[in-house]
């Protein structure tokens, strides 16, 4: 087990709640930020500070087996799926490290992280998504000239 993760970020919520995967390892860094001891350290400039996660799109990694299906059941949740495709060869999807699809899901806001990231994983086909909640220690953040450490703000 890594003892500690130490990544970039997508988005960043004052919670601390994340977007990641935009870049296409999703599921890996999920396993790698979940399995770290001592957690996930998240980088980014301020740029990536959000007040609510879904400024962009929510990446889900998907199987490419049926990925038709779980995209219709992706669009039940409220977003808009969309299959993300080879930069390098635009006819054809963009595969991840593990072999799969993504779908960008543009849902617009997200005032509930953990819910939704449940309501995902519950789509057959759905093995992935891009909301690491309650993952992330501590985010350095660059603003301008000044470097900060942010903890969550947590409402418990």
């Amino acid at each position: 087990r890594p003892r500690l993760t130490i990544d970039g970020t997508d988005e960043v919520s004052p919670e601390l709640a994340l977007i990641k995967g935009r870049g296409g390892a999703l599921l890996r860094e999920k396993i790698v930020a979940s399995s770290s001891e001592e957690g996930l350290v998240v980088v980014a400039d301020s740029t990536k500070m959000v007040d609510s996660l879904g400024a962009g799109p929510l990446p889900v990694e998907v199987d490419s087996f049926g990925w038709e299906t779980t995209f219709e059941d992706l669009a039940s949740l409220g977003c808009e799926p969309e299959l993300r495709m080879d930069q390098t060869d635009p006819v054809h999807p963009f595969v991840t490290d593990g072999g799969h699809y993504t779908a960008d899901c543009t849902f617009g806001s997200i005032p509930d992280p953990a819910s939704l990231e449940v309501e995902i994983k519950r789509i057959p086909g759905a093995l992935e998504c891009g909301l690491f909640v309650n993952l992330a220690r501590a985010a350095i953040i660059a603003t301008g000239d000044e470097v900060i450490e942010a903890k969550p703000e947590r409402s418990d």
